[in-house]
């Protein structure tokens, strides 16, 4: 079976009197718009977002059963939002932190590398044997050293990305409010 691509996902939320408060922590005492998700809700909108791409719309459809029930939908997708920009805020910091962490070790392995490659160099004498075994050692090492930063530079920016890149689409998403009367 294909990995088909999704172009829009629905997270579906009932808002009411009853289960208004089962989506936040019942230990937090903050107005509704304050209060800390529960980590049932949060998991929810983590399995409903699993299969989204680069380009997958998210929308929020909370189903309201009365008029009285949509005054709860505003302060939930308020909380909803705010929990998410801190999250996407969190994130942006733990990417910043891991490139300026990056480019420091490419930095100092460099500077080995340059250590290793022109100064060793100059105080052993050329025309000794162990001179050329020794060269060739010195190479190795610099590949070794340099290996690492160069794998991380490259390669492992893209999660940090894609994650930056979901939480701002929770932070941002658009509420449909669906009207269910009884």
């Amino acid at each position: 079976m294909e990995d088909e691509v999704l172009d829009k996902i629905d997270i579906f939320l009932t808002v009411d009197r009853q289960t208004i408060n089962s989506y936040f922590n019942v230990h937090d005492p903050a107005p509704i718009y304050k209060r800390q998700l529960s980590h049932q809700l949060e998991e929810y909108i983590k399995t409903c977002v699993i299969p989204a791409k680069r380009y997958t719309a998210i929308f929020y459809k909370f189903t309201c059963t009365s008029e009285v029930d949509k005054q709860f939908a505003m302060p939930l997708m308020y909380a909803i939002r705010r929990h998410y920009l801190q999250k996407k805020k969190l994130r942006e910091k733990e990417f910043n932190k891991f490139k300026s962490r990056s480019w420091l070790l490419l930095f100092i392995s460099l500077v080995v590398v340059l250590i290793c490659q022109g100064l060793v160099p100059l105080v052993l004498d050329a025309e000794n044997h162990f001179h050329t075994a020794f060269g060739n050692s010195l190479d190795i090492f610099s590949w070794v050293l340099l290996w690492r930063p160069i794998d991380v530079l490259l390669f492992y920016w893209n999660p940090h990305l894609k994650d930056i890149l979901l939480l701002n689409k929770l932070s941002t998403s658009e509420l449909i409010i669906i009207e269910n009367e009884k």
